[in-house]
């Protein structure tokens, strides 16, 4: 596949930083090495000496002297070594990508850290959307996917969808508009970009079934590839075992978002992006010039939890945490049963953290919310449909978050 075909010009112009390529190089040297380049601060400078992180299952990260310099100093611009080891050994155990045998050219599997799943979902948007590109993606959608593609002047198309996510069906209605032989000619308003959230979605709780992955991906593709299929999933967000999309992925133009928000801290901002190496490659370019690295500190400090935990060990805390959050949402459906039976519509979510509710006789849940409520001195435990479609525009839906507890509610 000619990647390159995909990039926007900003992307295809970006080069390696020189001080980055240094600072990587002096990581991989033995301590004995003296630089004189890069502009690493002395970090017997810093005035934090060592910590010792207590764990709730009773062990700790313990960041001695030495530990506690490199936490503090400049890291790798794709992430810290023993992370990306980690993480790139479980991509292998959940979902076995057929690209993890590929040639790097064709679109091998490869992976870079970012700050969070927000930083990696813009970068991959500024790198492969142009203005006037037409872009396809589930409404509603994310209210983050909408901040980070509107500012970038894209033609945004929806495609219908259900409980169980995007409609395979009306995603080939749609791209029966364009003959795929003109995918590749200059200026060709083919769609290149598919966004989806295949478990879980933000906001409606859809979660694809495997058949119904399987179809999508086969409808916006196949071997003459028109449009990359970019799946945010929160590993919190469905069982590890199920299919998905990066499972799938023999043409390699899958790119995967990952993020430990909602499974260890949304604080801590650790997330990834896992796609075709050509790709990624151009998202690391982009955060040399931007943030150059996540937080090394908080790097280690996740590495050192997940080493120590295992595989097993961390897939049974998303068991835990998958528990929770049931309790949780099967409160909110006994409290909306309760409640808005009658008054409105839902569906009970599968995975997510969110249960979109369909009010019945109302046009417009932002002026409900924003000014009927408030009038009634009520702040509702809700956002408005509207934020989560394109223009903000008028919804009879509201988002109820299934977080809080235990007294969790509806509105």
């Amino acid at each position: 596949m000619n990647y390159s075909r995909f990039l926007t010009a900003v992307s295809a112009a970006r080069r390696p930083s020189a001080i980055r390529i240094l600072t990587e190089l002096q990581q991989r040297s033995p301590p004995s090495l003296i630089s004189l380049a890069g502009g690493a601060p002395n970090p017997d400078t810093f005035p934090f000496q060592f910590a010792t992180i207590k764990v709730k299952n009773g062990d700790s990260i313990v960041f001695d002297e030495a530990t506690m310099k490199r936490a503090l100093q400049y890291s790798a611009s794709p992430g810290i070594p023993e992370l990306l080891s980690w993480m790139k050994g479980l991509q292998k155990s959940l979902h076995n990508p057929p690209t993890l045998a590929y040639s790097p050219e064709n679109g091998q599997m490869e992976m870079c850290v970012t700050t969070g799943s927000q930083e990696g979902l813009c970068k991959v948007f500024e790198m492969l959307v142009n203005p006037g590109d037409n872009v396809l993606l589930d409404a509603p959608t994310y209210s983050g996917t909408l901040a980070a593609l509107l500012p970038l002047g894209c033609n945004i198309i929806n495609v219908p969808s259900d409980q169980h996510g995007m409609i395979p069906e009306a995603l080939g209605d749609i791209l029966s508009r364009w003959d795929p032989a003109d995918a590749h000619a200059p200026g060709s308003s083919v769609p290149r970009v598919l966004y989806t959230i295949p478990n879980g979605g933000n906001p409606t709780g859809a979660s694809m079934t495997a058949q119904r992955k399987q179809e999508v991906y086969e409808v916006s593709g196949g071997k003459d590839t028109r449009s990359f299929i970019h799946s945010c999933t929160l590993l919190s967000n469905s069982s590890p075992w199920a299919p998905t999309f990066l499972s799938m992925d023999v043409d390699g133009r899958i790119i995967r978002t990952d993020s430990f928000s909602k499974i260890l801290s949304s604080g801590l901002r650790i997330g990834f992006v896992t796609g075709p190496k050509p790709l990624v490659d151009r998202v690391v370019l982009h955060i040399q010039a931007s943030t150059m690295h996540t937080s090394t500190f908080t790097q280690l400090m996740v590495s050192q939890l997940l080493q120590d935990w295992g595989q097993d060990g961390f897939l049974r805390h998303v068991d835990g945490v998958v528990q929770f959050y049931r309790s949780q949402r099967n409160a909110m459906l006994s409290s909306a049963d309760r409640w808005l039976k009658g008054l409105a519509e839902w569906h009970a979510p599968a995975a997510g953290m969110f249960l979109w509710i369909r009010l019945h006789g109302i046009a417009d849940t932002k002026q409900l919310i924003m000014e009927k409520a408030l009038e009634k001195e009520l702040i509702c435990n809700a956002v408005h449909g509207g934020e989560f479609r394109p223009l903000g525009s008028s919804d009879a839906s509201v988002m109820a978050g299934i977080l809080r507890g235990p007294g969790t509610g509806v509105l």
